[in-house]
């Protein structure tokens, strides 16, 4: 899976929410002052070739809908940091975590209960 900016991410985040949605109405979402129509038409094609969002066409216009559910990115997103910040290590994930005071031992050890109770 391709990563994405911020901004792609904040656009995913919309269809996630929204379910499909015309460029008009992602503009329509956004707060003032709102960003331009071929800006986030761009961007929306941009997350189409990257494999996030399809399309279904309506004469001219396109309807955008998800491609990647919220649950798969998350994950391959975790994956990628684990990987790339952890040596894929999950073990050093996790220990990083109750280092930094993140997790507490606490919470762990529920995690670890709700893990075996699987």
């Amino acid at each position: 899976m391709e990563k994405l900016t911020r901004k792609e991410e904040e656009l995913m985040q919309f269809f996630w929410t929204k379910g499909a949605l015309f460029v008009r109405e992602l503009v329509d979402l956004y707060p003032e002052p709102k960003p331009h129509f071929n800006t986030l038409s761009t961007m929306v094609r941009t997350l189409e070739s990257k494999g996030y969002v399809g399309h279904k066409a309506y004469g001219s216009t396109y309807q955008y809908y998800p491609l990647v559910s919220k649950e798969d990115f998350k994950k391959s997103t975790l994956k990628s940091v684990i990987s790339k910040y952890f040596a894929n290590s999950y073990m050093q994930a996790v220990s990083a975590l109750v280092e930094e005071e993140k997790i507490s031992i606490e919470e762990l050890k529920q995690l670890i209960s709700q893990i075996e109770k699987k």
